[in-house]
């Protein structure tokens, strides 16, 4: 890998305004799975102590969430924010792969999904165009209420700019890229498929498998999900500031160590 410049966020194009049109809203299937991947790993950590009572905790399902919450958290902020969304550094195509099947398996959206979004935010970073900026929301305890609730899960069900793809015309230019964005079912059910399995064999029964798929995939979600979806709505609300900037993007320390840095 060779560390190159942070280049600066793709623009789109210059006889296209980002606001001259939106997009619908998500369509009713959209809405229905975004609801299903934010409530079934709540789900599962809401289960987990009924587990831990009925079949125990064994190492592996530690080692599994440990594991698997350290891959998909570097994927997310190594490989989907540093090298596609910045593209901070370069590298082979097989290390690009790799960053982005794990930063899939976070279970966030696809590789270009995420990238065009992300792109999006730092073009508006703060301003009534921000995608899941907390701010904007009104004044006062409620306003900052419903900012945290916008900016953390709320903006996955509101419309997207017409022609996202604009955002990640790099990215789409790579058949190989493409292909693991479309993929994206696929990383994610390797992420649960993954823990269960190996806590299984390590066990040699099938609470194993069924504890592996709860510590390793559900609750390895909602911990992924969350302390990343914090970097939108808390540290754009609470944190020290010490440098000038255009956004209100701040310094969590809490979120720099849970994010590995991207607090």
């Amino acid at each position: 890998m060779q560390a190159v410049a942070e280049s600066p966020i793709a623009e789109p194009s210059a006889e296209f305004h980002p606001f001259d049109s939106v997009g619908d809203r998500p369509p009713f299937i959209v809405r229905l799975v975004t609801i299903i991947v934010v409530i079934l790993p709540l789900i599962g950590v809401i289960a987990a102590p009924f587990f831990v009572w009925g079949w125990g905790f064994h190492w592996a399902d530690m080692g599994v969430l440990l594991g698997l919450y350290f891959l998909t958290v570097i994927g997310v902020t190594v490989g989907f924010h540093r090298l596609f969304v910045h593209r901070s550094f370069e590298a082979y195509m097989p290390i690009k792969v790799a960053f982005a099947v794990l930063g899939s398996m976070s279970v966030q959206g696809s590789l270009l999904t995420w990238a065009a979004q992300h792109r999006r935010h730092h073009r508006h970073s703060d301003t009534p165009h921000d995608p899941h900026s907390p701010h904007h929301h009104g004044r006062g305890v409620l306003g900052v209420l419903a900012g945290l609730w916008h900016s953390h899960i709320g903006w996955f069900f509101t419309p997207n700019e017409a022609n996202m793809d604009r955002y990640v015309k790099d990215l789409n230019a790579s058949p190989t890229l493409r292909l693991v964005s479309k993929l994206f079912p696929l990383w994610v059910l390797l992420g649960l498929v993954i823990p269960a399995a190996i806590v299984g064999l390590i066990t040699g029964t099938w609470a194993g498998v069924w504890t592996g798929l709860l510590w390793g995939g559900l609750v390895r979600i909602f911990l992924v999900h969350h302390v990343t979806w914090s970097v939108n709505s808390v540290c754009h609300l609470w944190g020290s500031r010490p440098y000038v900037n255009k956004d209100e993007s701040r310094n969590n320390f809490l979120f720099g160590v849970l994010v590995m840095g991207e607090g």
